[in-house]
């Protein structure tokens, strides 16, 4: 299993930056990296996403929605044509520092037989996909505090 994460603080409360994180719809404003097309923020909720990795080709994928523990977890498992060939599974997790002070870390695990090649060719690509959609959630989350 291969996995690659980040983590940002933002200056402004748990609850804001959950909300931001689940209205889906608002994504295409904000975020340079994921775009969902699809799909709620709901266990079970099959969605449709694209990611935009950085000087690369979009992937879409249609993960679905593990665990929703609002203010706290969004998970989701994606995969590649078939289970086992290529999956991810793709966390993000709010922890409140403080009533104004938050850390927001996505991860990504992979699986299948595709991973090692996946993460040799594009692991540090999402990498930096990761840490510019959390410099752009931390953006939108302290305008107008």
């Amino acid at each position: 299993m291969q996995k690659i994460c980040t983590d940002i603080i933002i200056n402004s409360p748990a609850d804001k930056v959950w909300d931001i994180l689940t209205d889906f719809k608002n994504f295409e404003n904000w975020n340079p990296f994921l775009h969902i097309k699809n799909g709620k923020a709901e266990s079970g909720s099959r969605l449709n996403v694209a990611f935009h990795t950085p000087d690369s080709k979009v992937i879409e994928l249609e993960p679905v929605v593990l665990k929703v523990e609002p203010m706290h977890e969004l998970r989701w498992l994606g995969k590649l044509w078939i289970k086992g060939i290529f999956d991810g599974e793709h966390v993000f997790k709010i922890e409140i520092l403080d009533e104004n002070r938050t850390r927001f870390i996505q991860c990504e695990r992979f699986r299948g037989i595709l991973s090692p090649l996946f993460l040799h060719f594009m692991g540090e690509k999402m990498k930096k996909g990761f840490e510019n959609m959390n410099r752009a959630l931390k953006n939108e989350s302290e305008k107008s505090k």
